[in-house]
């Protein structure tokens, strides 16, 4: 299984079967790879910055909303969360994606904007690869990011939903501040991720991926 970064809080992950994308954004926020082309269609919530599907080649399956979901011999789970801190009553809902594939269980969590209640952490169930947004003002920031991480206990957390050149989202916080919560000051981005369920690291392991072009 590999993971690639297409910017801001969208990923393509490519299985031996199935490829799936999460999230793609429009030119408002920065220029979104060319031919990314996906099987499966995960949209976390209905913002321009996530939700332009227009972007994905090919006829994938749409999923953007809570459910169970098999397609292909991959397993999504759409787990539904909020938007902020106040139930939603500033920016509305959002939901987390919990994809099974190759024998690995990858949790994207949108723009999640509060840690994550008992009901949420029963749905979503244990985690290989966590994708969490870190910026703060529209999601949680870098402090309550690494307290997720610590709810959902994954083997591999791969931060997004940050300040970076060529997407431009506000006055969000870039990763640094986040990979100092976690004491991950050296980390190094790397081009991809591959994994495979046999050869998952012994202990947390934070990555930062390179934008794909």
């Amino acid at each position: 299984m590999e993971i690639a970064y297409l910017g801001h809080a969208s990923f393509k992950i490519k299985g031996k079967q199935k490829t799936v994308v999460i999230d793609p954004y429009s030119d408002k926020v920065g220029k979104f790879p060319r031919d990314v082309e996906g099987d499966i269609l995960l949209v976390s919530h209905d913002h321009f910055d996530h939700n332009a599907v227009e972007k994905v080649k090919g006829s994938p399956f749409l999923i953007n909303g809570p459910g169970e979901y098999e397609v292909g011999g991959v397993s999504v789970v759409g787990v539904p969360c909020y938007h902020d801190e106040e139930s939603g009553a500033k920016r509305g809902t959002n939901t987390m994606f919990v994809v099974e594939i190759d024998g690995l269980r990858i949790a994207h969590l949108g723009d999640l904007g509060h840690k994550l209640s008992d009901e949420s952490l029963d749905d979503i169930g244990p985690i290989d690869v966590v994708m969490v947004p870190v910026g703060g003002v529209y999601t949680v920031d870098a402090k309550v990011a690494k307290e997720v991480v610590g709810q959902l206990d994954p083997w591999v957390v791969i931060p997004m939903h940050y300040k970076q050149a060529g997407c431009d989202v506000g006055e969000i916080a870039g990763v640094e501040e986040f990979l100092k919560e976690m004491s991950k000051s050296e980390v190094v981005p790397i081009p991809k991720l591959v994994l495979t369920s046999d050869r998952l690291p012994e202990e947390l392991q934070v990555v930062v991926l390179e934008k794909k072009s």
